[in-house]
């Protein structure tokens, strides 16, 4: 039997199979590893099974092609449960281990798959990630730290990544109305004081 953890998720990758490119690709591994781990590696719940960039590269690569042909939303490869869907011109990843929930994993993906829906309008492709590079990494910051799927409600994990909080608003607006008609009331005050000054001569 595997020892029980939390640690869930090896890998986030968004890759394009047009021309086998990597957009996004997140790894993660446990920060504190067992203190009774031997010395020859990372074979452990949690462990980055791919630590270095060929490591990486070499496994989107196979993965690009395995799920090419196979029709379906999860797979076995290299060991690993990998849940995946396409969208547009990319197609989304998460890896887990062999004996991983894939249930799991598949509600981190559709949540994923559903905020960056919500944040990009409807327009998840390879050019609008990487103009709004910043939001599809804190949404999936927001549904998995350090391979702890954490949120898998897509409203939510909009929400925190387009908003900022609301203790922060107060102080960014300084108690200014910025809605349509707060700027329509402070047109006419501006045009109400213009002419008060010039009937009075400036």
């Amino acid at each position: 039997m595997a020892d029980i953890t939390l640690f869930s998720v090896n890998a986030i990758v968004i890759l394009c199979p047009s021309d086998n490119s990597r957009i996004l690709a997140k790894y993660y591994s446990a920060p504190h590893p067992p203190a009774n781990l031997s010395n020859n590696g990372n074979d452990y719940p949690g462990s980055n099974p791919y630590p270095n960039l060929k490591d990486q590269k070499a496994f989107e690569k196979g993965l690009l092609e395995k799920t090419a042909k196979v029709a379906g939303d999860v797979i076995l490869y290299d060991n690993r449960c990998v849940c995946y869907k396409g969208e547009s011109d990319i197609q989304m990843y998460i890896v887990g281990a062999a004996e991983e929930n894939e249930i799991l994993l598949y509600n981190a993906l559709l949540a994923l798959r559903d905020s960056l829906n919500i944040l990009l309008k409807s327009s998840v492709d390879k050019r609008t990630i990487i103009e709004n590079y910043d939001l599809v990494s804190l949404a999936i910051d927001e549904i998995c730290d350090d391979g702890i799927i954490l949120e898998t409600d897509p409203i939510v994990i909009a929400s925190r990544v387009s908003k900022p909080p609301a203790q922060d608003m107060t102080n960014i607006r300084g108690g200014i109305d910025l809605s349509e008609q707060g700027l329509l009331n402070a047109w006419e005050f501006g045009k109400m004081k213009l002419s008060e000054r010039l009937r009075q001569g400036l």
